[in-house]
């Protein structure tokens, strides 16, 4: 807490708070604070909303890493499939080639 105060007093416009143990813990820091709070995506953080975080003073989240975990863990979990049981079931409801393309095309 001592450590986002001194961002705030230093005139930081928002405050990281990455790893936060609780949410309980969430909830305190967003109050103690008079600048918008950035929480990241993890531990605690991961069994409520977007929407319960911002109830609990939450004004930014931050996900780091964990889209490109999850899509690694995607890409392990249908290739161990495949590996193991010769099945294709986790490869069901993928993007199409078309779909993907168009995604990468942009705008």
């Amino acid at each position: 807490m001592t450590r986002l105060r001194a961002f705030e007093e230093a005139g930081a416009d928002a405050l990281y708070a990455p790893g936060l143990p609780s949410v309980a813990a969430i909830r305190t820091v967003c109050s103690a604070v008079g600048k918008p709070v950035n929480v990241l995506a993890t531990g605690p953080a991961l069994t409520l909303s977007v929407a319960e975080l911002g109830e609990l003073g939450a004004r930014r989240v931050s996900l780091g890493s964990a889209l490109a975990r999850a899509a690694l863990t995607s890409a392990l979990t249908a290739a161990r499939e495949v590996a193991e049981s010769g099945t294709f079931g986790a490869l069901r409801g993928a993007l199409t080639y078309a779909e993907a393309n168009d995604l990468m095309e942009g705008p």
